[in-house]
């Protein structure tokens, strides 16, 4: 056969492109030339690929060997396409039957020793697949659960070459045992099973199961029931959150316990989290679908594209993207580099981060609920007890400065943490309730907002454009008095204005009123203007 054809997957950020894989078997000095635009890891497949063939007995064409990526316009990068090659070549040798990878995606990297290694991004490349009109894929027997997720995706799970050669050529009794087939997306593999009986990916228990002592929950943050009740309009809503206080006063603590309080991801945020982390190489062991919001807490030394995303080859999801549908929590946000926090300022905005290089751009997902936490002053002592605090007012304002006005305008609720006394403590517990009553409180109210949001392509409050929320979703005129006295006076922009009357809606819903009142539209201003920001 002089040409032989497969196909393979080229993932730009988390969106997937087919690639066609040709292979040429010509008289000439033995050799194998890949052109098509591969990156130096697909450059190093010729001797992987060449290396597993050989172990897994099978002849090595000692002939001139071209290998064609195509689009060859579009860069490919990564070992994923050393399957597809793999099989493309033997198939130009006359080794395997071109009916049997005809209409097939192969997804996967070679051992030397013919063992199929799993890659990153097989649920967005097999979901790419699905779009593009296959119905059968082979992907490394370890990402087999995870690309069955793919409705209507036929997909076979290969632990090496040898064996799936032989399944490939309906070898009898050779290899069924080594490839492991699912019919189809809709009836997964079954999930390895937790300590239990409990499926991997079940997630959190369910509302009416008995809480785990082990998880955090919201009722053990005590003496702040204001801070407990803005983690609770923020998870409503989808708003973002600032906490300033000094240390111990439980900001880390309320930031670690807002995934406790919002819903499970449904099927379509599930599959979008999911495949971020598949293409991050952050999936949970032994989980391959991901229920829960994702919580992601970077470190004050992170870089800007450890923040929005980026690198200098393969362009890699950062912790904005990562937290997707899920909390991106700051601690110490004075702390971190000036030019990271102001690149969140766009997908703050849109709920997506663009990355663009020479002759490519990549868009990540990014919608989640920003929690910044700050001291009140760089000695951390706070304005509480200030006769211990050593810094002067010019500090404190530099040191607060570090957050840019711009980044403020752009958070919904801000908070003033105090320290916290011991007989507050003891009062508290009586009123602090845990996660698994003020979640079924949230969810009620997200009903509510799906409800009023049925014919609109938004979920939450917070992601009703500006535009909208003038027009269709418009306060009555009594509600934005406040709004008006503080917009007359200087004290909010336009901005503010709009992110103020989304946390008044968040605010009826969890009430279950049919719109913004005065009341809730005050409420919603002070959470704004906050104390001490």
């Amino acid at each position: 056969m002089p040409v032989a054809r497969t196909h393979s997957i080229a993932l730009v950020g988390v969106e997937g492109y087919p690639v066609e894989i040709e292979s040429d078997i010509a008289n000439g000095l033995p050799c194998l030339l890949l052109v098509g635009l591969p990156d130096t890891a697909l450059r190093e497949a010729r001797d992987r690929i060449r290396a597993a063939i050989i172990n897994s007995h099978e002849q090595w064409p000692q002939r001139r060997i071209t290998v064609g990526l195509s689009p060859a316009s579009l860069p490919k990068r990564g070992s994923g396409f050393d399957l597809g090659i793999a099989l493309s070549i033997l198939a130009a040798a006359g080794v395997v039957p071109p009916a049997a990878i005809d209409g097939v995606v192969f997804f996967g990297e070679l051992g030397l020793d013919g063992r199929v290694h799993p890659v990153r991004g097989v649920l967005p490349a097999m979901a790419a697949a699905g779009c593009a009109g296959f119905a059968k894929a082979v992907v490394a027997r370890s990402n087999a659960e995870e690309a069955a997720l793919v409705p209507g995706l036929r997909v076979a799970g290969a632990p090496t070459l040898a064996g799936l050669l032989a399944w490939l050529r309906g070898e009898p009794g050779a290899g069924d045992a080594d490839v492991v087939c699912v019919p189809d997306g809709n009836q997964p593999l079954a999930r390895p099973a937790m300590p239990g009986g409990a499926p991997a990916h079940a997630g959190r228990e369910g509302r009416g199961s008995p809480p785990d002592a082990s998880k955090p929950d919201l009722s053990e943050v005590l003496g702040q029931p204001t801070a407990r009740r803005a983690a609770e309009i923020c998870a409503a809503g989808g708003h973002h959150l600032s906490l300033l206080g000094p240390p111990g006063a439980g900001k880390t603590m309320l930031a670690e316990r807002l995934p406790t309080v919002m819903p499970a991801l449904d099927q379509v945020a599930a599959l979008e989290v999911t495949s971020i982390h598949s293409v991050a190489g952050t999936l949970p062991a032994g989980s391959p679908l991901m229920t829960e919001p994702p919580f992601c807490a970077p470190h004050h030394t992170a870089t800007k594209a450890a923040i929005v995303g980026g690198g200098t080859g393969v362009l890699h999801p950062g912790a904005a993207s990562l937290a997707h549908r899920g909390c991106l929590f700051l601690d110490e946000a004075p702390e971190f580099a000036r030019d990271a926090l102001d690149a969140l300022r766009q997908p703050l905005e849109s709920g997506e981060v663009v990355v663009a290089r020479c002759g490519l751009t990549a868009r990540f997902p990014a919608r989640f609920t920003l929690v910044l936490a700050a001291n009140p002053c760089p000695c951390a002592k706070g304005s509480a007890v200030r006769a211990a605090c050593t810094c002067s007012p010019t500090a404190r304002r530099r040191y607060l400065a570090r957050l840019s006005g711009p980044l403020l305008d752009r958070v919904d609720v801000k908070v003033e943490l105090l320290p916290v006394s011991r007989a507050e403590l003891l009062s508290d517990r009586r009123f602090a309730e845990p996660s698994p009553v003020v979640a079924a409180r949230v969810a009620a109210a997200r009903e509510r907002t799906a409800a009023r949001l049925r014919d609109t392509p938004w979920r939450l409050n917070a992601e009703i454009p500006g535009s909208e929320l003038r027009q269709a979703f418009r306060p009555p005129a009594s509600a934005l008095a406040p709004v008006e006295r503080a917009m007359d006076s200087g004290q909010i922009s336009a901005r503010g204005v709009d992110r103020v009357i989304r946390v008044a809606w968040t605010l009826a819903d969890i009430a279950g009123i049919g719109g913004p009142t005065a009341n809730e539209t005050s409420y919603a201003l002070g959470l704004w203007l906050g104390v001490g920001l």
